[in-house]
């Protein structure tokens, strides 16, 4: 009952935390210059009656508390609005761009998982020159951006070794497949390098616990005292690694949407923050918050069952 409460807890804790970002949201594209009215001019001059017309479709006339009250009723109802730049629901948009961003996120953290792991338990238990060959490879990988990676794997694999396509998402799961491979990797790159250290500092400090010394005084085959031991007792601090790479992957598909012009919801938030497109802006970046949150929200109700030294409500190992 007290995991059953405390997951009761965290989603309401969600909840008003959600409710509070979508206030911050609403509000900041507000803030900056410029308004959806210029953007609807494109610089043409307008009678009144006509800038009346476009102040009154949008809103744009009433006071702010209205037109948040009246966005988060819509918002509650799976309406996000109609985009100004496409004139067309904001709803269909991210119904037809959403998935090929989450199969790119998917994709990058696979390759994120399945690497950085192996490469940092290799480190940790090889040690010597193998650890310092991964050292310096993830260092590189560490200092390289997602949009650096992007333009190398782009130009090496896809315009002078025609590998794979340099832009676009495909048509059928195969082909997307094929077509995100490398923005995969690039998105994937500077994570690897950080879960494959975490990794290793995680198993490097298991390796010098009491429990390890004891179980090889008492004949455990190494192989095993590595699984059991010191892999398994390293998770803890690598699933909350993994939080952090999720909500990283969630901000960087931007940049890399936009390098292979993709046509996820990273690339049409590019374009649409351009164009000062409120309602897509402010749907998007209320979804991200969303994912952000779920992430975490995951992470913290995954971390008891996996170390049982930490405590409900704690990232931390109980003392």
């Amino acid at each position: 009952m007290s995991f059953v409460r405390f997951a009761v807890r965290r989603v309401a804790e969600m909840a008003a935390t959600l409710l509070v970002a979508s206030f911050v949201v609403f509000g900041a594209m507000y803030l900056a210059p410029g308004s959806p009215a210029s953007f609807l001019l494109a610089g043409r001059s307008a009678s009144p009656e006509a800038l009346a017309s476009i102040n009154a479709q949008y809103h744009l006339d009433d006071p702010f508390l209205v037109r948040y009250f009246r966005w988060l009723g819509d918002v509650l109802q799976g309406d996000f609005g109609r985009s100004i730049t496409y004139r067309t629901d904001v709803s269909s948009l991210l119904a037809d761009r959403l998935p090929v961003s989450l199969l790119l996120i998917a994709m990058a953290l696979v390759v994120v998982v399945a690497v950085g792991l192996l490469l940092g338990r290799i480190a940790a238990v090889r040690g010597g020159a193998t650890d310092s060959a991964i050292l310096v490879t993830t260092t590189f990988a560490v200092g390289t951006p997602s949009f650096v990676a992007a333009v190398l794997l782009q130009g090496l694999f896809a315009v002078n070794l025609g590998w794979f396509p340099s832009s676009g998402a495909g048509d059928g799961l195969a082909d997307m497949l094929w077509h995100l491979t490398l923005p995969a990797i690039a998105l994937a790159l500077y994570l690897i390098g950080m879960l494959a250290r975490v990794t290793r500092s995680a198993m490097l400090e298991a390796l010098d616990s009491e429990h390890v010394t004891v179980a090889r005084s008492r004949g455990v085959p190494e192989r095993q005292v590595i699984r059991r031991h010191v892999f398994r007792n390293s998770l803890g601090t690598v699933l909350t690694t993994g939080g952090l790479i999720v909500s990283t992957l969630l901000v960087c598909t931007i940049l890399v949407e936009t390098a292979f012009s993709i046509g996820g919801i990273g690339q049409l938030l590019e374009l649409s923050t351009t164009t000062k497109d409120f309602p897509t802006v402010q749907a998007i970046s209320l979804i991200i918050v969303a994912l952000f949150m779920a992430v975490n929200l995951v992470v913290d109700l995954l971390l008891p069952l996996v170390d049982p030294r930490v405590t409900l409500g704690s990232r931390k190992a109980a003392a």
